[in-house]
C-alpha cells in the first residue's frame, strides 16, 4: 500500500510542522525556540464527504481541552477556531455587489484578497476549510499561499466517497460517480456562498499530493478510522501541540462519529445541505463493498486507478479492473 500508517509516519518526520498551538501556548514563543507566534491560514482541505469536519471537530475539542474548557464543541459553534473562505460577504465586500450578479472571473480575481484579509484579521493561525482543488481558477490560484502557513490534505477511498456523495447531494451514485470524474468541476454561487472548484476526484487529490511538500500534512480517512491515536496523535504533533495520552484520548471520544451523530440528532447541523436526510451519516469504511455494483466499482477504478494506486486503495479484489 502507498499510504499506510507506517508511511504516515514517514510524512510527518520528513514535514516541517506549522507553529500551530492554543492561545496559551501561543503566548510562550520562547517555548517554541524563541520564534514569533505563527500567523497566516492553515488549510483544512479535501474533496468533499472526506473527513474535513471530523477532523475539525477534533481540532476544536483538542484546543479546548488544551485551554482546559470542559465542555464537548457545539458542533453548530466552530467558527471559534475553524471558518470557510467562500463566505458571500466576505466577497462582496470587495466586489462592492453581491457575488450572484457578478461573473466567476471577477470573483477570481478577489479571491487571494479575500484570504490575505481572514490571515491579516486574525490573530496568529486561521483554520480554513476549503474543498477547493490547488489549481488555477482563471489565472488566479484557488489557494494563496503568499498568506498561508501550510495545509492538512484528507483524502479518502472514493468507492466509500462516492455513496457519501450521493447522499450529501441527494442524488443516486450513478450522478455521484459522475460528478466526481468532471475535471474542473464547479459548485454554484448562491446567496451565501461564492463557487468551489473540486474539480475531479483524481484532480483534486494530484492537486495536492502530487509534489510533497514540508508545509502540507497528508492523512488518509482510512488511517483515522484504523488507528484514531496515531492518525489524530500524528497530526497534533505536526502542528506542535502537545496534549498527554489522557487528553488525546478524550478529543477522540468527543469528535466521535457517534457523539457528532447526537449531536446532529438533537440540534440539527448547521452546514447540512438543504436535501441531505443528515450529514453525519455512517463514519465508516468498507461500504462499497455493500452499496456498489460491479459496473458502479469499474466506473470508479477506471476514472481514478492512479491515485487510487498512490495511496493503496487499488486492492487485489479490484486491481483486475484497472485498465
Amino acid at each position: 500500500m502507498a499510504a499506510t500508517e507506517d508511511d504516515a509516519a514517514v510524512v510527518e518526520s520528513a514535514v516541517a510542522a506549522p507553529d500551530v498551538a492554543a492561545p496559551d501556548a501561543q503566548a510562550q514563543p520562547e517555548a517554541q525556540g524563541g520564534r514569533p507566534p505563527p500567523k497566516g491560514i492553515l488549510w483544512l482541505a479535501s474533496y468533499p464527504k472526506s473527513g474535513n469536519t471530523w477532523t475539525r471537530t477534533f481540532l476544536h475539542n483538542l484546543l479546548k481541552i488544551l485551554e482546559g474548557e470542559e465542555d464537548a464543541q457545539d458542533i453548530n459553534e466552530m467558527n471559534e477556531f475553524t471558518t470557510w473562505e467562500i463566505s458571500a460577504r466576505a466577497y462582496e465586500k470587495h466586489l462592492g455587489k453581491p457575488p450572484k450578479d457578478c461573473d466567476r472571473e471577477e470573483i477570481a480575481k478577489v479571491r487571494p484578497k479575500v484570504q490575505e484579509e481572514i490571515a491579516e484579521n486574525t490573530d496568529g493561525l486561521a483554520l480554513i476549510k476549503t474543498h477547493h482543488a490547488l489549481v488555477m481558477d482563471r489565472g488566479v490560484p484557488t489557494i494563496n499561499f503568499g498568506v498561508s502557513s501550510g495545509a492538512v490534505y484528507i483524502l479518502r477511498n472514493p468507492l466509500d466517497v462516492a455513496i457519501s456523495f450521493s447522499h450529501h447531494m441527494s442524488s443516486t451514485i450513478d450522478h455521484a460517480i459522475d460528478e466526481m470524474s468532471v475535471v474542473g468541476l464547479e459548485t454554484a454561487v448562491t446567496d451565501k456562498s461564492v463557487y468551489e472548484i473540486y474539480g475531479s476526484w483524481s484532480q483534486h487529490v494530484e492537486s495536492w499530493t502530487h509534489k510533497p511538500h514540508r508545509t502540507i500534512y497528508v492523512m488518509r480517512y482510512e488511517d483515522m478510522i484504523a488507528n484514531p491515536f496515531r492518525a489524530f496523535g500524528g497530526l497534533a504533533r505536526h502542528l506542535l501541540l502537545r496534549p498527554t495520552a489522557e487528553q488525546l484520548g478524550k478529543a477522540i471520544e468527543r469528535a466521535s462519529f457517534k457523539n457528532l451523530q447526537a449531536q446532529e440528532s438533537k440540534g440539527g447541523f448547521r452546514e447540512k445541505p438543504e436535501k441531505a436526510e443528515k450529514f453525519f451519516r455512517e463514519g465508516k469504511t468498507g461500504e462499497w463493498h455493500e452499496k456498489l455494483n460491479r459496473r458502479q466499482v469499474r466506473r470508479i477504478v477506471q476514472a481514478h486507478h492512479e491515485q487510487m494506486r498512490r495511496f493503496g486503495y487499488i486492492t487485489d479484489e479490484v486491481s483486475h479492473l484497472v485498465p
